[in-house]
């Protein structure tokens, strides 16, 4: 039979409707839908990192200004800790091990709307209305009711946070395709992710236009539940514009929580990028919590100049988002990383020396700016490549063993941050005490901060990036 008249091979019915067709790559207007919900859930973090303390655990400064003290002060629980920061520590302790709960549930989720966006519809509403409830304590003076109920919305608040970030933060490593678009995808995800913890900053600005005709304690209610309102619309928008199953190649895992983690645990570039991430966390949250104070307590400025170091801190990062991500293609993330850890730990150094007789010939705000330019660079830095890795390793490990388990790798990841954070809650609230009228106890929070950020830098520099991308990009 001549070649031109050869039968037209036929393809089994069962077999041609069972092919599934190719994902595809998320197109830029999607990644920014994408990017929308992390803007509102680093809105609502940034309140309570930012303000938390600041509210609960007030200085001599605010309360001048009208502050209410609301919870017994001083190192009342225990002798050892106060009333803050054993409820955050507890809570964020708590909350760390609910992570793999929830990653499990979510990498094992057979929902026909996918393994992720369903539980970013379903945490957004109670995720925006429990960071509100934190701040209305029931009692308006200091009362040990008010410290209760402190302990069951921050506790709250921490596990509608889970339910809401885990699955959103393993779509980094499912949506990106290949190492260039999880740093992409990454980097954009920052772009939001400062701008919501800069408006988070900017929340004394519109708390001081409310209060003569509201008072300090509920203009400062009135401005969280504002921008828990917008925060709430922002991180629907994911769940309502991506269809998962157009983008996502993955299959639920078959794997029980344990079992998982423990795989997790198993991969020893994850082990080492998770160790250094935990005293990254300890390091980075003082510094976060005591800021407020260094600029009231230390440079002995009103609590508004916060707001403009922020800005400034987080203007002139935004300026390094482009240059990092595309130096970190060049040189590779692990190099640009250990930049950060040394730039972070010279500042928070410097930071110690606020106000200090070291920096007199230094006027106070001009201390604040070079405290902030300093911090731009590791803030861009830290606010794109950790991401990154973390679905390089992920997806290098999917590739390894052909379990999806991203959902996983970032609960864990999320584990150490929160057992990061819970850490220096508990160093910063108690170290804070020391000489409260002096101030030494947030320069000594300064130091900790410095030494803790260099040793992660250490442990870092032992990670294998070339392993992890051999694997990913084969």
């Amino acid at each position: 039979m001549a070649p031109d008249s050869a039968p037209t091979p036929v393809v089994p019915t069962n077999l041609a409707t069972s092919v599934k067709p190719a994902v595809k790559d998320l197109p830029t207007a999607k990644v920014w839908a994408f990017a929308t919900g992390q803007f509102g859930w680093a809105l609502l973090s940034g309140i309570i990192s930012n303000w938390l303390v600041y509210f609960y655990q007030p200085d001599a400064e605010t309360i001048a200004q009208g502050q209410t003290v609301f919870v017994p002060q001083g190192l009342v629980i225990l002798g050892i800790v106060t009333v803050v920061g054993g409820i955050t520590a507890f809570a964020r302790f708590f909350d760390a091990f609910v992570d793999p709960a929830v990653a499990s549930l979510s990498d094992r989720s057979k929902s026909p709307r996918g393994r992720r966006i369903p539980f970013l519809q379903f945490a957004a509403l109670p995720l925006a209305v429990v960071t509100v409830l934190v701040f209305w304590s029931p009692v308006n003076t200091t009362s040990w009711a008010n410290a209760a109920f402190l302990f069951v919305t921050v506790i709250g608040y921490y596990i509608a946070l889970t339910f809401y970030c885990t699955p959103y933060n393993a779509l980094i490593a499912e949506l990106g395709h290949d190492s260039k678009q999880q740093l992409n995808i990454s980097t954009t995800i920052s772009f939001t992710f400062i701008a919501g913890t800069a408006v988070a900053y900017v929340a004394p600005v519109i708390w001081g236009a409310f209060v003569p005709g509201l008072g300090r304690v509920n203009a400062i209610r009135v401005t969280f539940t504002i921008l828990a309102a917008i925060a709430f619309v922002c991180m629907l928008v994911p769940a309502l514009t991506i269809d998962e199953r157009e983008y996502v190649d993955s299959k639920p895992t078959s794997e029980d929580t344990l079992t998982s983690l423990k795989e997790t645990f198993r991969d020893r570039e994850f082990v080492k990028f998770v160790s250094s991430d935990i005293v990254y966390w300890i390091a980075i949250t003082m510094f976060q919590t005591g800021l407020p104070f260094f600029v009231t307590s230390l440079l002995k400025l009103p609590e508004t100049s916060t707001t403009i170091y922020f800005v400034l801190m987080t203007g002139v990062s935004v300026l390094f988002y482009l240059p990092v991500n595309m130096f970190a293609g060049r040189i590779g993330k692990k190099r640009l990383m250990l930049v950060g850890f040394v730039i972070f730990t010279c500042a928070y150094v410097f930071a110690s020396l606020l106000g200090s007789g070291v920096l007199s010939t230094i006027p106070a705000m001009a201390q604040g700016v070079v405290l902030s330019v300093a911090c731009a660079i590791p803030m861009a830095i830290f606010g794109i490549l950790p991401q990154a890795v973390v679905a390089n390793i992920a997806g290098a490990s999917s590739k390894t063993t052909g379990e999806d388990r991203q959902g996983m790798f970032y609960a864990a990841r999320t584990f150490a941050m929160k057992m990061g954070q819970s850490l220096s809650m508990l160093l910063f609230t108690g170290l804070s005490t020391i000489g409260a009228g002096s101030g030494f106890g947030y320069r000594a929070a300064a130091v900790c901060a410095a030494v803790l950020c260099g040793l992660g830098g250490l442990i870092f520099a032992f990670y294998d990036e070339k392993k992890v991308l051999a694997v990913l990009e084969a």
